[in-house]
């Protein structure tokens, strides 16, 4: 038994690096517990129904975030209906179709830097490009292509990430029975890959809702509600401020309670976020176990 793993002799160098790592991890959790506990704690009891349904309004005495909630859910929509086809299929050429090369390197590359350009030179381009070269202005829709070329990197990396992980035999098999690429994506590749490719989504969704840089040179701060039917689709050539563009001016304005109530409701938002990519995952992976 010479040399056997239950004859090793006690190591302080082991026991130190032991400690640190849970200290490291305790740290964390702890620093987390209490940045989530300080925010709810001011921001819960401001919390109210006329908070989450009404918007700000001098004449009436009220403050709330209903327009801010529902402009944050049109940058989320309109964002992912233009970045989650354009970032899937770019993964799926880069990873299917593309021969491997100083070209596919290229791409990989360009898309690596554009993950890494801070968001406010994305809202200054954003600005340039979309609001004046284009003529939208300060715009939902301006806000949401901008934020399309930041989310686009992410999708697209999570995407390739997730294709990587199926196995070549799935697609040797099918293409040995006689399917065509594209039928072998469509019916192997890109179910096998879905967990990873929500996952990317729900994280791009993440970054949406809590960027505010690039959305105050784009999206601008309005925060009215849509008073008919077609006000609905008129809003999305409008100004509208996301719930972090309203966290950001209410802080601005010294009105701390209000900014704390924004922040606890984005925190749940976040949490919920979280949470979906944990049950969504797990989902599709019992399924492709199936």
């Amino acid at each position: 038994m010479n040399g056997s793993i239950y004859e090793k002799k006690f190591r302080l160098s082991d026991a130190v690096l032991s400690f640190l790592i849970n200290l490291a991890a305790a740290f964390s959790i702890l620093l987390l517990i209490g940045i989530m506990g300080y925010v709810f704690v001011r921001g819960i009891p401001q919390i109210t129904w006329q908070f989450l349904t009404s918007v700000p309004s001098t004449l009436k005495g009220t403050f709330g975030i209903a327009g801010n909630i529902l402009n944050t859910l049109y940058i989320i929509v309109i964002t992912l209906v233009i970045a989650t086809p354009i970032g899937v299929g770019s993964a799926i050429y880069l990873n299917e179709y593309a021969k491997p090369g100083k070209l596919v390197r290229l791409i990989e590359f360009t898309t690596e830097t554009l993950s890494g350009i801070p968001s406010i030179i994305f809202g200054l381009f954003g600005m340039v490009f979309f609001g004046t070269t284009l003529g939208l202005g300060y715009s939902i829709l301006t806000g949401a292509l901008t934020l399309t070329l930041m989310v686009l990197p992410l999708i697209t990396r999570n995407t390739q990430e997730a294709l990587k992980t199926v196995p070549a035999s799935y697609r040797s098999g099918a293409l040995g029975i006689g399917a065509t690429k594209w039928y072998m994506i469509r019916t192997i590749l890109l179910p096998s890959a879905m967990p990873g490719i929500i996952t990317g989504i729900i994280l791009a969704i993440g970054r949406i809702v809590g960027e505010s840089a690039a959305l105050l040179f784009t999206a601008g701060s309005g925060y009215l509600l849509p008073k008919t039917f077609s006000g609905f689709f008129e809003k999305i050539l409008q100004s509208g401020g996301t719930l972090t563009i309203q966290l950001y001016l209410s802080m601005s304005k010294a009105q701390y309670d209000a900014a704390f109530g924004i922040a606890a409701v984005l925190l749940v938002i976040v949490l919920c976020i979280n949470f979906l990519t944990k049950v969504l995952s797990k989902k599709f992976d019992v399924s492709r176990a199936d």
